[in-house]
């Protein structure tokens, strides 16, 4: 016989199927703010993934035709040294210093007094230095800072874009002495170092740098590193080692990158090596900024020719070419190289976003907001470049 059911009954039914949905929502509802939990408190890993996504370039070819009109640039001294800063061309002679516009109209001319003059250059201060000598002067844009003595020989000397001075000189007393200079000549910090300075990094705002030092292990020579602070005696971190002839040191907000002649090593912010990588060929040249680094490896013997992009301290990005690699340059986010007969630009994915062809008589180039300035043993040629 069939169950009967009454009206109470009917209503019983009724409210369970009503309490049973609202506890279907409920439960949808917390899992769906789970998920919007858990995705906010791992977006350091997913977020990153997704750059990119939706973005695709078309490879830009440039025509490569020379510009004309002031250029090329015409150089008759058979030694000289170029920089570039905030549209301007810096052109080191053995007698002269020359500042050109990007349009390669001279704008400025200065004698100097130095018998072996090195150049170096940030943005639009310029420092010149007589190397082994212990005289240097620090300019920007149409005036001269200043001019200092050093009461030992400079080794080497590096300017900041608001016209610090870094100064490393030889020591009685300890393998060298560091001597760092405000935009009013006046120093600002000074250190005895008992390992050798290969080469020095100025923070953005040129309160600090960070200083790369090589030393010997276990008959290697190795490299270390240190940042500092101006107004600090201690410093902000120390690296231990990393097994390679250190070339460059690049600063930015999460550490150093060092470029060595045989491998390229990350160190994070608080000293640690975050990554290592050892070149299957010859280091040619590299480049970093912002934390992005790109080197170029030649392997003439097995006609390898590689270049390895690092966005972070992650495994590096190979790109191979069918020549040779002369040059390279990290800006805006991109890196530029040079092979025998082009120039190509890749972002840090990898993607080729412009060309551009060239004569093989280019040795290296300078790249500026709109253009390519080419370096030849006696010109410099310029090219618009689109990315």
């Amino acid at each position: 016989m069939a169950k009967k059911f009454d009206a109470e009954d009917i209503v019983e039914l009724k409210n369970r199927k009503k309490r049973r949905k609202r506890l279907f929502r409920l439960a949808v509802v917390f899992l769906f703010m789970l998920v919007i939990y858990a995705l906010y408190m791992y977006r350091d890993i997913w977020l990153p993934k997704l750059k990119g996504i939706g973005k695709h370039y078309q490879t830009i070819v440039n025509d490569g035709r020379l510009a004309e009109g002031n250029f090329p640039i015409e150089i008759n001294s058979g030694d000289f040294q170029i920089g570039y800063g905030n549209d301007t061309i810096f052109l080191l002679s053995d007698a002269y210093i020359y500042y050109y516009n990007t349009d390669g109209g001279r704008e400025k001319k200065r004698q100097h007094p130095y018998t072996n003059p090195v150049l170096n250059v940030s943005g639009k201060c310029a420092i010149i230095f007589e190397s082994g000598g212990d005289e240097f002067t620090v300019e920007c844009e149409d005036e001269v800072l200043y001019s200092k003595n050093q009461a030992q020989n400079i080794v080497f000397a590096r300017v900041s874009s608001k016209g610090c001075a870094a100064v490393v000189t030889t020591s009685d007393n300890y393998a060298c002495e560091l001597i760092v200079y405000d935009k009013n000549g006046s120093i600002i910090y000074s250190r005895s170092c008992k390992d050798r300075i290969s080469d020095i990094s100025f923070n953005s705002d040129s309160t600090g740098c960070v200083v790369s030092f090589l030393g010997a292990q276990n008959g290697k020579l190795v490299t270390s590193a240190i940042e500092v602070k101006f107004d600090k005696k201690e410093s902000v971190w120390e690296s231990s080692t990393v097994d390679t002839f250190g070339l460059t040191v690049k600063g930015y907000s999460g550490g150093a990158v060092v470029i060595g002649s045989e491998a390229c090593a990350y160190i994070d912010d608080n000293g640690q090596i975050a990554s290592y990588y050892k070149y299957d060929g010859s280091c040619k040249g590299g480049d970093s900024s912002g934390g992005k680094t790109a080197v170029i490896i030649n392997d003439d013997d097995r006609r390898k020719y590689t270049m390895a992009l690092f966005s972070s301290a992650d495994k590096p990005l190979l790109i191979d070419f069918d020549s040779p690699l002369k040059y390279v340059q990290v800006r805006d986010g991109l890196a530029f190289v040079m092979s025998q007969k082009e120039i190509k630009a890749y972002d840090f994915t990898g993607a080729l976003r412009s060309t551009a062809e060239i004569s093989d008589s280019y040795s290296e180039f300078r790249r500026g907001d709109d253009y390519i300035f080419l370096v030849s043993y006696d010109h410099i040629d310029r090219i618009d470049y689109n990315t």
